[in-house]
């Protein structure tokens, strides 16, 4: 019996393990990885992570540019989608998410904690028929999920001395790559390379702090005691620190030897500019943006640059946001009758002349009025400026094929 009872015990350990952290199991979720790949490297956890420049420089580019996305909510009527300013829902997206925070602080914080632990929650606020009418975040080290036996989720929040458990209804859970119940701890599974940009970090700033010179020895041509020993390296301890002093007067024969750097240490600089590359990788940041020194500069092929990080990182990323919004804080009849999205039109807004063309070429072909374009812009309302038109003598749509086309001009100033 007792021989049939460990090899199920083996065989149930055997059955957990599979998949790692990306198996699907009941209870509490694991988001770390089993093992590591590479032996004794240090979890610095968030604290030390975020002293690192490279990581810091990378989450605030990501989360920056997904918090300054305006976000709106829209009726749906017809098919038609409707700006809905006057909407509890457009509110709480766009105005206010909650009594202490602005979208942009709510949505800068959330996206820390997606990039960081590939997970973020915010706690639903909901009035008596359901919608939602504050969200706060909840940092996700100090929320646990949990797989119920009904497959429902519930989640554990603890706050001080505190223990909250939240439904699943209650909770915006943002899931970053995972198995699709929950996000994977993205500095976890980088932890070998967050250990090595620390280690390089604190052998640069040791090197520094001697002023870059190495250790050396300090040759006496007779025996001396211990005593004698301790008072030479007293005296002559300045030799291999970073102090101002520049003559030492050296008595009775002594020489002194530096020991020179190996070309490994003199190339830490080299090793610490692959730790940047490195971590962009990790976060999908181009290296540029985080303003690292060895590719392309400003204005060279930068605009490239950009909008591929707008269309492989930034977009996915929005489509994430806005499907788990619609699903997770949105009420039934909101979903059947509303929508909300984020305005990736707003990233022209950094790029004058690009949105200048955009917007030409839209008013021309009649798929925006000057109106809708002076609203997004922020300009006043001019009469007439409602009216589509299109790019032959810029006539109204309906108008097209009655108005004779101009003096002197060929048959290509008319619409077809």
């Amino acid at each position: 019996m007792s021989t049939l009872k460990t090899f199920g015990r083996w065989i149930g350990s055997r059955l957990r393990g599979l998949g790692g952290a990306t198996a699907e199991k009941p209870g509490a979720q694991v988001q770390t990885p089993g093992q590591n790949l590479v032996p004794n490297s240090s979890n610095i956890g968030t604290d030390g992570a975020l002293q690192i420049s490279a990581v810091w420089a990378c989450i605030d580019r990501r989360a920056t540019t997904i918090a300054s996305l305006p976000l709106f909510a829209y009726d749906i009527k017809d098919g038609d989608e409707i700006l809905a300013p006057t909407s509890r829902l457009y509110q709480l997206m766009h105005d206010s998410p909650n009594s202490r925070m602005t979208p942009f602080e709510f949505w800068r914080a959330m996206m820390m904690f997606y990039d960081l632990r590939g997970r973020a929650y915010a706690r639903i606020d909901r009035d008596a028929n359901g919608e939602a009418i504050a969200l706060w975040p909840m940092p996700a080290d100090q929320v646990e999920s949990k797989v119920l036996p009904d497959g429902s989720m519930t989640y554990i929040y603890r706050f001080g001395n505190d223990v909250v458990v939240l439904a699943e209804a209650n909770v915006l859970h943002l899931k970053n790559l995972g198995n699709g119940t929950e996000g994977l701890s993205k500095l976890e599974f980088m932890r070998a390379s967050t250990d090595e940009a620390a280690k390089a970090q604190a052998a640069a700033s040791e090197l520094f702090a001697s002023g870059g010179k190495p250790t050396g020895v300090l040759m006496v041509d007779k025996l001396l005691s211990s005593e004698q020993r301790a008072a030479v390296k007293r005296n002559f301890a300045e030799m291999t620190e970073g102090t101002t002093a520049r003559l030492h007067v050296l008595e009775a024969n002594m020489k002194y030897e530096p020991l020179q750097l190996t070309p490994e240490q003199l190339q830490l600089l080299a090793t610490r500019n692959y730790s940047v590359e490195e971590i962009c990788r990790w976060f999908d940041v181009p290296p540029v943006l985080v303003h690292h020194a060895n590719v392309t500069a400003w204005g060279t092929g930068i605009e490239q640059i950009v909008q591929g990080f707008y269309t492989t990182a930034i977009r996915p990323m929005v489509v994430n946001l806005e499907q788990a919004l619609r699903k997770r804080v949105m009420s039934p009849r909101q979903r059947a009758t509303m929508k909300v999205e984020f305005d990736m039109d707003a990233l022209l807004r950094a790029s004058p002349v690009q949105r200048a063309e955009i917007n030409a070429k839209n008013v021309q072909n009649g798929l925006n009025s000057r109106a809708e374009i002076r609203r997004a812009d922020g300009w006043r309302f001019v009469p007439g400026t409602e009216v589509f038109t299109v790019q032959s003598n810029l006539i109204p749509i309906h108008m097209l094929g009655k108005v004779p086309p101009a003096r002197g001009g060929s048959g290509n100033d008319i619409a077809q």
